[in-house]
């Protein structure tokens, strides 16, 4: 059972889905996450990726954002996140995307879309395959006054040449890391390059 944790949604119950690929984030660490965010959820345009059963972009609304896209690839994780904005009478404030993450990003991209927080909870292998910071940067829908944040395994760190890293909080095997809106110089000049082909 999930349940939000603070705000005006508090202790809302939302629909789980059993499926190996999909792990929300537990309690504690949403817990955790949200005290180090704390007023700078407020009023914010959030992204919730690799969204699962849409808790912490839903927990981050009952906070005080303003809205919130989540970006789900699994067809039955996305109809469960609808279910759970209509659960908490937030079906306004929601957009949900069923969508595979780099084309959701791509397509936000080009409709200018940009955002004050984005969280990233991907499968932890994935870091290993490909990097979702770099297609956040090169579609800029990351404010330069935003915040990223990711979770990850110890094992598998995001790559560090597309944001500033603002600080790492451990809990184990899993990790927060925080990046800032301001992108790193040597992936500013790799823009400037694209930009001339």
């Amino acid at each position: 059972m999930i349940r939000i944790i603070g705000g005006r949604f508090k202790g809302r119950r939302l629909r789980m889905i059993h499926c190996p690929e999909v792990r929300p984030l537990p309690a504690k660490l949403r817990g955790s996450l949200f005290n180090i965010l704390q007023a700078r959820v407020i009023d914010a345009f959030f992204l919730d990726g690799f969204a699962g059963t849409g808790s912490v972009g839903i927990e981050a609304l009952s906070r005080g954002a303003s809205r919130a896209v989540f970006i789900e690839e699994l067809p039955q994780a996305a109809r469960i996140i609808q279910a759970n904005l209509a659960r908490c009478r937030a079906e306004d404030l929601g957009l949900v995307l069923n969508q595979e993450f780099n084309r959701a990003v791509i397509e936000l991209g080009k409709k200018g879309v940009k955002f004050d927080l984005i969280f990233l909870d991907p499968p932890y292998q994935l870091l290993e395959e490909r990097n979702p910071l770099k297609v956040i940067r090169k579609r800029g829908i990351l404010k330069p006054s935003g915040l990223l944040v990711i979770r990850h395994h110890r094992r598998y760190s995001p790559s560090p040449e597309d944001f500033r890293l603002l600080r790492r909080v451990d809990f184990g095997d899993d990790l927060f890391s925080f990046y800032s809106g301001e992108v790193v110089a040597a992936a500013r000049n790799e823009k400037k390059d694209d930009d001339s082909d």
